[in-house]
């Protein structure tokens, strides 16, 4: 464990559980240890017969700012994996801690209520998209800037699905931040609320869902889920996750790591990616 406090905190409040991102002077970056002690709080919500409903929230100012960059410790291990293993380690562990658990969250059968404020850059994304309701601060802001960076987008390609193909190519070709009322106009978001009426509207909320039988409730959201994958979400989801990683080998190739490519130090030094 790191010196850390407990990046993830939680809580049952009569038939809710509160999951809450605790990593707020890091903007709820995401590391390793945040995300596996994520899927264990999930985990612990799904088996408690008590919960009905999940809430995931975060502490701080911000919902989440994406994957965690700044150890560079981590990037030199990463480079002594890569010289042995290529991309296969990179790949397994995207498609188990990023695609995998994004998936596994959205199926579990309980109703879900994300609760974003600030900032949700991202891979912060890839954490309120696989829940089935959506609350947004009136200060929220959402953006994937990952086409900065030589890849097409982050590895759980919700976009297409949440805000409409011309939307989300928009947001993409051009790294622009989409507020939440844009986000409840194009449909990702269900409300927006002002900040400081945010974790009581969605108390509200869960407490009026939790009011229906677990089994309806269960039902209802297999339906819901089913109807998206008979449309293609989920194979979409798969295959475009190949394409993210065909995104990490080319910035390999011309950049040494996979993960962030600085555009502007690549400029200076002659080596901006080509098309």
């Amino acid at each position: 464990m790191s010196q850390e406090s407990n990046p993830i905190d939680y809580a049952v409040e009569g038939p809710v559980a509160v999951i809450s991102l605790n990593r707020p002077e890091q903007a709820n970056a995401q590391n390793r240890e945040l995300l596996i002690e994520l899927d264990k709080a999930w985990d612990q919500a799904a088996e408690d017969d008590q919960v009905k409903v999940i809430i995931l929230r975060a502490n701080g100012k911000h919902f989440s700012a994406g994957h965690d960059m700044s150890n560079s410790n981590a990037q030199a291990q990463f480079e002594q994996d890569k010289a042995e293993a290529g991309m296969m380690k990179l790949y397994m562990h995207e498609r188990k801690h990023f695609l995998g658990f994004s998936r596994k969250w959205r199926d579990i059968p309980k109703p879900s209520i994300a609760v974003v404020q600030g900032s949700c850059i991202a891979a912060g994304m890839m954490l309120c998209w696989p829940c089935d309701l959506i609350l947004a601060a009136d200060n929220a802001k959402f953006r994937d800037p990952v086409v900065m960076m030589g890849i097409g987008g982050v590895e759980y390609h919700g976009h297409t699905w949440e805000f409409g193909p011309r939307k989300a190519k928009e947001m993409l070709f051009t790294a622009s931040t989409i507020t939440a009322e844009e986000a409840r106009e194009l449909g990702m978001v269900n409300r927006v609320v002002p900040l400081a009426e945010l974790d009581s509207s969605a108390m509200e909320l869960a407490l009026q869902i939790a009011k229906m039988p677990a089994f309806g409730l269960a039902m209802a959201k297999r339906a819901v889920n089913q109807t998206l994958d008979v449309m293609g979400q989920y194979t979409a989801i798969q295959n475009v996750f190949d394409i993210h990683s065909l995104g990490h080998g080319n910035a390999v190739a011309q950049c040494g790591f996979p993960v962030l490519v600085d555009l502007e130090k690549l400029k200076q030094a002659g080596k901006e990616p080509k098309s």
